[in-house]
């Protein structure tokens, strides 16, 4: 289950609320879901039930528990409890990655788009230097991304940037991207020399690299006559991270921080250079459903990559 799919599973519950006469309200157009909190339950969270309670004239746990009544058995999720003042914490089954990949793979490079801002519109001031104008040209396209309607207040569209340089030698375009996009806002650009050298230190090569053996895996598989089939249920780190991708753009767009898209990128490629070694069979193995259901996720985590990049405006070479 994708954050998304949470999402509209807890509008439905809300609708039923409404529909049933336990609850007076309007139902929401959207939900929002989060991550959870550190010192919170379960995976996701949402603060509907506080949005609903005044307009509803109940208190915020009476409206979780009405909720929680109608989400709990629900496709996708093991458990719902209510914390704090009401907010709804969501544990999402185990395994349960098929309909996540397949979700991936019918989106692409789009996967994790959605309609999070829909209504919202942000007008940027246009950068007068560098950083400025490649953290505003990638927030229009984030914002954009989640259904905002975003531009640039002079009414500029693209910002083009140069390849910036460092003690005399010049960076492509993706170091200076990168170099820029990476660092939180309140700290300094990354330093530009170690964005040359491929080195694991370096987390523009690993990102690229991941994404490069993603797409050697599916050659090697080619040839091994083992094609991505999610056949059976594989338990890894990288699948909840494909999970997050999602919400993940969602927060930097609403945050207007780029650099968790950075961040979150380093982690994929960091989970799937680790998991790629377990995906085709090695020596005499034969080629088997886990092979098949691996290499299905090591291609999502590639098409995550991918897609992360493109909204940095990075590219994601197939080889490197």
């Amino acid at each position: 289950m994708t954050p998304a799919d949470l999402s509209l599973t807890v509008q439905h519950a809300v609708r039923r609320a409404v529909d049933d006469g336990a609850l007076r309200v309007d139902v929401p157009p959207r939900v929002k879901v989060e991550k959870a909190r550190p010192g919170g339950v379960g995976e996701y969270a949402s603060s509907v039930a506080l949005s609903l309670a005044r307009p509803a004239g109940r208190a915020a746990l009476d409206v979780a528990s009405l909720l929680k009544e109608r989400l709990e058995g629900a496709d996708g999720i093991l458990a719902v409890d209510i914390t704090g003042p009401g907010f709804l914490n969501f544990t999402l089954r185990p395994g349960g990655g098929a309909g996540l990949l397949a979700a991936v793979s019918a989106a692409g490079l789009s996967y994790g788009h959605g309609d999070g801002l829909a209504g919202e519109t942000v007008r940027f001031e246009a950068g007068r230097e560098e950083r400025a104008s490649v953290v505003v040209g990638c927030l229009v396209g984030l914002v954009r991304a989640q259904g905002g309607d975003a531009g640039v207040a002079d009414g500029g569209e693209r910002v083009h940037v140069h390849p910036g340089t460092y003690d005399g030698e010049t960076l492509g375009s993706d170091a200076a991207r990168w170099r820029l996009l990476r660092a939180a806002p309140h700290d300094r650009p990354l330093d530009g020399a170690p964005l040359l050298l491929r080195h694991e230190r370096n987390g523009l090569f690993r990102v690229q690299y991941a994404h490069s053996r993603a797409r050697r895996l599916l050659v090697n598989g080619r040839q091994l006559d083992v094609l991505p089939s999610y056949e059976t249920d594989v338990e890894d780190p990288l699948l909840g991270l494909v999970r997050d991708h999602p919400s993940v753009l969602l927060a930097a767009a609403r945050h207007r921080a780029p650099d968790r898209v950075a961040r979150h990128l380093e982690a994929v490629a960091d989970a799937l250079l680790g998991f790629q070694h377990t995906v085709l069979p090695l020596g005499d193995e034969k080629p088997s459903a886990a092979h098949r259901s691996r290499l299905v996720l090591a291609e999502a985590a590639g098409t995550v990559l991918a897609g992360g990049l493109s909204v940095l405006g990075i590219s994601a070479p197939d080889r490197i």
